[in-house]
């Protein structure tokens, strides 16, 4: 059941972006109603979290003397996101149609030499990939380059892959329109996705670079050699004959510039938000690129399964926004988020712009140790975080809001990241956590010195 009332609350919520019709008190019943269903049935963590945020808004609405009526209309922010969630999935579905995994092993084969240089290869193909793919990236990365593994004397092989996957993965979440924290941040500052690729691309390629170095001095550059790894060679080489030619990875390149266009374009030409823009064009773009690869009927019956199966896995993203959306409803509602704007202005007053900005990153880092997804903590940080009212500039501001995003994606133990990625390479993902906490704290080094130039520039 759960299936049709996630589709249903989310083509609704559409259909009343485009048309502007007000369905609010429908939708809200039904937000409503899954947090009330999918309470029992959600991870613990997930149930707690929630759990909190439903009480001390209840507890808000109820000392203001609100009506029945509030308490229901007060569900339904964050939906945007969830919709987002549910969608961007698909985009993956032409990338693994396609078989471009295997021309990515065939590159491999033939430009790759040192184990340094793998891990170059592997970091970047995951950089790649997320742009278009979100956390499908993960596995296909790995299962892709996982082959050609004993081609190359690496020591702690799984460390090896998590890091590099995991480090490219996390680097175009600072701006890849795929991405729901881009997307959030944009409604914090009201900044246009277009406007905020100066300084957030600059910051990717300094985090996807970083990476590389580091990569490079911890490595061993030695050559492939010995009769063992010759025979694995031809063994993963005669296992790839026939595949398409390495070109079709091109393919993906042009994809990814082809949909920024498209999206850029339809942002300057309508007037919806961002989410619900990138949310609307990622169905049809997927199809139109599985019927130039013919892989149409395909790509039909892989959204037939995924409509099957998508409300399981999403039910804990379901309850923890709806239930984050539901008491920042409240906090707006009951106008205490003036009140935190206040205090926050106030606290910066005090330590000043630039301490103020370099600590902002540090609190969606913080509270991804306690389970709170970095979107649910941005978008409640959000109601205090009013760039005209804090006098700062909301491209700094942008960047900063972001850069906390990565680093809580890249080391917090309880996110989909990590916990994906620990599920692949199987060890649990505090380990996985500590494997990216060097990278994470240099690269977060790197942020504060950047956000001084800007702050300095202008």
């Amino acid at each position: 059941m759960l299936k049709y009332v996630f589709g249903l609350v989310i083509f609704l919520y559409l259909f009343s972006c485009l048309f502007h019709w007000d369905l609010q008190f429908f939708i809200s019943s039904l937000c409503a109603f899954i947090v009330l269903y999918t309470m029992f049935t959600v991870k613990s963590l997930v149930r707690t979290i929630g759990s909190i945020f439903l009480l001390i808004g209840c507890i808000l609405l109820w000392r203001s003397n609100m009506s029945i009526k509030e308490y229901i209309l007060s569900f339904g922010p964050m939906l945007d996101l969830l919709t987002m969630f549910a969608v961007i999935p698909i985009l993956g579905f032409p990338v693994k149609l396609g078989g471009y995994a295997k021309g990515i092993q065939t590159i491999i084969q033939k430009k790759v030499n040192t184990s340094g240089q793998l891990y170059i290869m592997t970091s970047g193909i995951s950089y790649f990939l997320s742009m278009f793919m979100n956390l499908a990236t993960l596995p296909m990365t790995y299962y892709s380059i996982q082959p050609s593994l004993s081609l190359f004397s690496i020591k702690k092989e799984e460390r090896f892959m998590s890091r590099a996957i995991t480090h490219g993965f996390a680097m175009p979440l600072l701006w890849a329109p795929i991405t729901p924290i881009v997307g959030i941040v944009i409604g914090v500052t009201g900044v246009r996705w277009i406007s905020i690729l100066p300084y957030v691309l600059p910051l990717s390629i300094l985090g996807i670079v970083l990476d590389w170095v580091l990569a490079s001095r911890n490595s061993r550059k030695s050559v492939t050699k010995g009769h063992r790894n010759d025979l694995a060679k031809d063994e993963t080489a005669a296992s790839l004959e026939g595949v398409a030619p390495q070109r079709k990875v091109f393919h993906i390149f042009i994809a990814i510039i082809l949909f920024n266009l498209i999206i850029s374009f339809a942002e300057h030409l309508f007037s919806y938000s961002f989410v619900i823009i990138v949310s609307i064009l990622v169905i049809p773009f997927a199809l139109g690129w599985s019927v130039l690869i013919k892989q149409q009927k395909a790509f039909l019956h892989n959204l037939k399964e995924y409509f099957h199966s998508y409300s399981f896995k999403m039910k804990d993203q379901f309850f923890i926004f709806l239930s984050a959306g539901f008491f920042i409803s409240v906090v707006k509602g009951t106008n205490l988020n003036e009140t935190v704007n206040i205090a926050v202005t106030h606290f910066k007053d005090i330590v000043g712009p630039e301490v103020f900005l370099i600590l902002l990153p540090l609190i969606p880092l913080a509270f991804a140790f306690t389970g709170l997804h970095p979107a649910v903590t941005l978008t409640l940080m959000a109601e205090a975080l009013d760039p005209q009212s804090l006098g700062i500039s909301p491209y700094i501001l942008t960047v900063s809001l972001l850069a906390g995003a990565i680093s809580a994606f890249l080391v917090g133990p309880y996110n989909a990241t990590i916990g994906l990625m620990s599920s692949i390479v199987k060890e649990s993902s505090f380990k996985v956590s500590n494997w990216n906490i060097p990278y994470t704290i240099s690269y977060l080094l790197i942020v504060m010195f950047y956000l001084f130039g800007l702050e300095w520039l202008i």
